[in-house]
Order: structure tokens, then C-alpha cells, then sequence
């Protein structure tokens, strides 16, 4: 069951100069992410003067956000599993993949990255808005909750599939970041033109942060965090199983 193989880890573990180093590659993967998403966002405005969102906006929003979470999750991906996500994090910690106390690392860093990139992103643009994720006009709260939940089930249980999975080593690991890409880009053409489509807790932090807009933010948390939660539960106890389930060793948490 995945709930045994869940580790706390130490508290020696925040000072950790692997653990670090990991929860710096987090921050600098989430930050050039962000950047890149949010710029698109950004571009549009610029380019149609605050118009309203077109088809071809969304479009162009999807691509950026693909290309930049292949990057963002490659570059990353040796030295701390490349999550770039609080959510993705959260599911990692659920099968075992990571300890607690690194978790919290991750979780700081990918905020923490998620502000700076939208803090530079106002700048750079001189002062242009950062806009906050919002609902659609028509699209409640708790139907905003389930797009949500299962854009993330499905992004995490790509993750799984394609990345955590020890079996996926080769040629399917190779396509892991790209394909976290595609998917996150599919799921913000099937998603965005009614809640933004964030599966990201930290891409919706940064904009709520910078912005001072906080209108249905917990959205934004609750619907990625279980999401995560049930696809790392359905992938790590029915295809991967105690029968064939790595328990993580035990000097991460020693």
C-alpha cells in the first residue's frame, strides 16, 4: 500500500546540502516556468491591447506553457526530479518518492520561484498587470474544483508513468518531460477558457502574490492537491503495487 512507504525524513534534512541544492534547481525551474507561462499571458495583452481572450490566445497560452514545462522539467530533472509543481511534490511524497521534509523544501523553493518570475515579469514590462487565475463567467467554484482535479490526476499520473515509475527507465524516461509538457498544454486547451487550467498551485501563487488577488484562490490548491493525490494513490497501489514498489533508501531519511 502507499501510505507504508511514506517518509518523514529528518530534520537534519533542511540543512542538507543535496536537499538544497535540489530545492535550488525547484526555484530556478519553477521561476524560468512561470516566466515563460505568464509572459505569454502578458504578450497577448500587449499584442491585442488588453482585448479579450481569443481562441488564438488560448492556443498560444497551451504552446508556451508546454514548451516551458519540457525545459523546465529537463533541466531539472537529475538533480531533483524536475517537479516544478507543489502538487506534483505532494504525489511524489504520497508513493514514497520523496521525503516530507524535502517536500517542504520543494514547496518553499517552487512558490518562492513562482513570485520572483512574476515580480521580474512586472518589471520587465514596465509594470504591465499580472494577472491573477480567475473563473469564467458562469463557471463555479466547485466546477472550476473538479477541471482541476482531473487536469492534475492527469498530469501526476503522467508523471508517474513516464518519470517515477522505475520500470519506465530507457526510452519511455527519456519522453518523460516532453510529455508533462503536452500534457499540461492539452489540459490548458481543454481547461483554460473556463479556470485559467492551473494543475500548479505555484503558477497561480505568484500572479495571486503580485496581483493582491486572492477571489477563489484556495481553487486553485484544493482541486491540484487532490488531483495528485488520487493519481499517485491509483498508480503507485494498482500498477506498481508492494509486489514491485522500491521503498526509498533508507539514508534519505535516516
Amino acid at each position: 500500500m502507499p501510505i507504508s512507504s511514506i517518509a518523514v525524513g529528518s530534520p537534519s534534512e533542511f540543512g542538507s546540502v543535496d536537499a538544497l541544492r535540489a530545492a535550488l534547481a525547484e526555484f530556478i525551474s519553477t521561476l524560468i516556468f512561470v516566466f515563460a507561462g505568464s509572459g505569454s499571458g502578458v504578450a497577448f495583452a500587449e499584442l491585442t491591447d488588453n482585448g479579450a481572450t481569443t481562441p488564438a490566445g488560448l492556443v498560444a497560452a497551451a504552446i508556451a506553457h508546454a514548451f516551458a514545462l519540457f525545459v523546465a522539467v529537463a533541466i531539472a530533472a537529475n538533480i531533483s526530479g524536475g517537479h516544478v509543481n507543489p502538487a506534483v511534490t505532494f504525489g511524489a511524497f504520497l508513493g514514497g518518492n520523496i521525503t516530507l521534509v524535502r517536500s517542504i523544501l520543494y514547496w518553499i523553493a517552487q512558490l518562492l520561484g513562482s513570485v520572483v518570475a512574476c515580480l521580474l515579469l512586472k518589471f520587465a514590462t514596465g509594470g504591465m498587470t499580472i494577472s491573477a487565475f480567475s473563473l469564467s463567467t458562469g463557471v463555479g467554484v466547485w466546477n472550476a474544483v473538479v477541471f482541476e482535479i482531473v487536469m492534475t490526476f492527469g498530469l501526476v499520473y503522467t508523471v508517474y508513468a513516464t518519470a517515477l515509475d522505475k520500470r519506465s527507465a530507457g526510452n519511455i524516461s527519456i519522453i518523460a518531460p516532453i510529455a508533462i509538457g503536452f500534457i499540461v498544454g492539452a489540459n490548458i486547451l481543454a481547461g483554460g477558457a473556463f479556470d485559467g487550467a492551473s494543475m500548479n498551485p505555484a503558477v497561480s501563487f505568484g500572479p495571486a502574490v503580485v496581483s493582491w488577488s486572492w477571489e477563489s484562490h484556495w481553487v486553485y490548491w484544493l482541486g491540484p492537491f487532490l488531483g495528485a493525490g488520487i493519481a499517485a494513490l491509483i498508480y503507485d497501489w494498482i500498477f506498481i503495487g508492494p509486489a514491485t514498489h522500491e521503498p526509498l533508501p533508507t539514508t534519505d531519511y535516516a
